[in-house]
């Protein structure tokens, strides 16, 4: 922006690995979670919970919001947010880690 103006919209990256360390506790937390929600149709509660009982990284996904993440943040309001989650298993948690490798360009921020 030119003429010292500034934009009131902040695109924040965070990019975050987590280690599944116990797969039965993370898939019934995301069991609970679908079960307690009031507003999911029961075929959408159904597949949901389908899909966090065959993959992790889609149960993280049912209990990470980011939402959640930024809501108490003063000053702000969230206007768009999307994120994702897959299993890495090229990761190595003992290699230094590197920005340039993790391209945050090609994320497809704000879809949902």
């Amino acid at each position: 922006m030119s003429n010292g103006e500034t934009s009131r919209f902040v695109r924040l990256h965070v990019e975050l690995v987590m280690e599944v360390t116990d797969a039965a506790q993370l898939t019934g937390a995301a069991f609970d979670r679908i079960t307690a929600d009031p507003a999911l149709p029961e075929e959408e509660r159904r597949q949901s919970q389908e899909t966090v009982r065959d993959d992790p990284a889609e149960a993280l996904a049912h209990l990470i919001d980011p939402f959640d993440l930024v809501a108490e943040v003063p000053g702000t309001e969230l206007a768009q947010a999307s994120w994702s989650s897959e299993e890495m298993t090229d990761y190595d948690p003992d290699a230094e880690w590197d920005a340039a490798e993790w391209d945050l360009a090609d994320d497809t921020v704000g879809e949902g």
